[in-house]
Formats: structure tokens, sequence, C-alpha cells
């Protein structure tokens, strides 16, 4: 029996990945740690201090942080100009910036990912149409469009990742459309063409995992480009309804307090800023990490 060299380094498991992680600089582990706590405090945000949109308390409107609330509990982030706690807000608002983010990335990115692999690996017509369908939507600003969108269609959730998902798309497809062209005409998808691979196999087993390396770092930084627009939208009364938190709303509610109660604004929007720019962090570092020539 032969037996079967490994190379070090190369083998699989979770090692190399570890390592990889072990040498990050100190500034990924921070990136790394702070979208964890916010991912997790916004999927906990319900048990650890629930947020009821109807819940007013006079008593207890605009106190600063780290005031007594009239029942006894804590306001470690302060109250609004109802008496919220801003706490539950930031958590409500996380949980509603989070998953509108990520299923809008995940629906702009499939349409995109579809479209970029026809145009790629087709060319043609096809290539024609679709590239110049996403020049004419580029033209506009995407936030300019994605307030188009929302004002015609409503504020809902709903609404909100149809409109954004519709600004979104033409970025993962030009990313994919870049990465099928580079690899369409390579020796190996030559060879499958010859020994008589159809287009959908070729597309699915040698075309599409090249271009999933750079769809995933576009998809990360599009996900805290999207907290930022869900955000606006909503600062703008276009967004989710008034009865589910927002960053954006919260802020906007903010605005008029900022001499008495700064809080009300500044916590959503250091939590926003922060947020947005830990995942471009993480998106650097996507982008290094899956470049095969980069040794870190």
């Amino acid at each position: 029996m032969t037996a079967v060299r490994t190379t070090p380094g190369r083998s699989g498991g979770p090692a190399p990945v570890l390592r990889r992680l072990a040498a990050l600089p100190l500034r990924a582990h921070l990136a790394i740690g702070t979208v964890l706590v916010f991912a997790v405090a916004g999927l906990l945000g319900p048990l650890i201090k629930p947020y009821d949109s109807a819940r007013t308390s006079p008593p207890d409107r605009l106190l600063p942080p780290g005031a007594r609330l009239s029942d006894g509990a804590v306001a470690w982030l302060g109250t609004d100009q109802v008496g919220q706690d801003i706490l539950a807000e930031v958590l409500a608002g996380m949980r509603t910036s989070l998953t509108v983010a990520l299923v809008t990335v995940l629906v702009g990115g499939s349409v995109g990912l579809f479209l970029g692999l026809v145009a790629g690996y087709f060319g043609g017509w096809a290539d024609g149409i679709i590239s110049r369908v996403g020049d004419i939507q580029l033209a506009f600003p995407s936030l300019l469009l994605a307030i188009l969108l929302a004002g015609v269609l409503g504020p809902s959730m709903v609404n909100v990742i149809i409109a954004l998902a519709v600004t979104r798309w033409v970025i993962f497809a030009r990313v994919v459309r870049g990465s099928a062209i580079a690899v369409r005409d390579r020796e190996f998808v030559d060879s499958a063409r010859v020994m008589g691979a159809s287009h959908g196999r070729i597309l699915l087993h040698y075309i599409l995992p090249s271009c999933l390396p750079p769809l995933l770092v576009a998809a990360t930084v599009q996900v805290g480009l999207t907290m930022v627009a869900e955000a606006s939208l909503s600062f703008l009364g276009l967004g989710v309804p008034s009865s589910q938190a927002s960053w954006g709303s919260t802020i906007a509610e903010g605005r008029d307090y900022l001499a008495s109660a700064w809080w009300i604004a500044a916590v959503p929007g250091a939590a926003l800023a922060l947020v947005v720019v830990s995942i471009g962090i993480l998106g650097d570092l996507l982008r290094d990490t899956s470049d095969p020539m980069t040794e870190l």
C-alpha cells in the first residue's frame, strides 16, 4: 500500500484556521468581538431588556444614563422623551438592523449571483442586457433610489428589504461577473467542456467556487452599508413601522433633544457607527484571507 504524504500546513481541519486567527492584528480581534457582542445582544435583546413601543412612563422621561427609574430599575443608557429605556431601544434596533441587513444581502446577493454568472459565463446579448441595466441603475445614487422605492411601497420591514435589495443586486452581479470572466477560459474549464460537461455542471462545479470568495467579501461590506441605509430610511420615516424599534427612528426622535438629552440620539448613533466600522474591518480581513497569495 502506498503511503499518502501530506504537506505540513496544507492539511484540512481547524488548525490552519486557528493559526490564522491567532496571527490576526488586534483591530481584527476587536472588530470580531464587537460584531459578536452586538449580534448576540440583538438576538437575545427581548430576554435582556424587553421593548414595548406602546409603553410610556412620564415620570421617567429624559432621565440621564445611570438614573434610577420610578420602579427601582436603573436606566443604564438613560430614557427618551416618553420614558422608554434607551438600552431596550438599542437592543431592539440592533435586531431590526441585523435582520434587514442579512435578508437584504441574501436576497440581493442571490439575484446578483445568478445574473452575474449568466453575464460572465455566457457573455453576448445576455451580458449586454444585464450590464446595461446595471449601468443605468448605478447612474442613480443607491440611497435616493431606495428612498423612492420605500416611499412608493410604504413603511414596513418587507418593503425596506425589497427597496434595499433592488439597489444592492448590481454590486454582487458586477463582482461575480468579473470573477466568472476571469475563470471561464481557464484550462480546467476548457477540459470540462471537452469532456462533455453541461453548462450547468461547469457553472456549479468550476465557475461558482471561484466567485464565492469575492462575493463573500462584498456581502460582508454590504451588510454594514445596508444597516446604514436602513437607519437612513427609518430616520426619514420611510423604514420600519413605528411599532418596531430602529436606530434611525430613535436618532430622529432625539434630534430635538440634543441640547437637553443628547443620549437619545448619541447612543444609537454611536452603536451604528461602531458596528459598521467593525464590519468594514471584517470585510478587509476577509479580502486578505481569501487571497491565496496572502500570508499572515
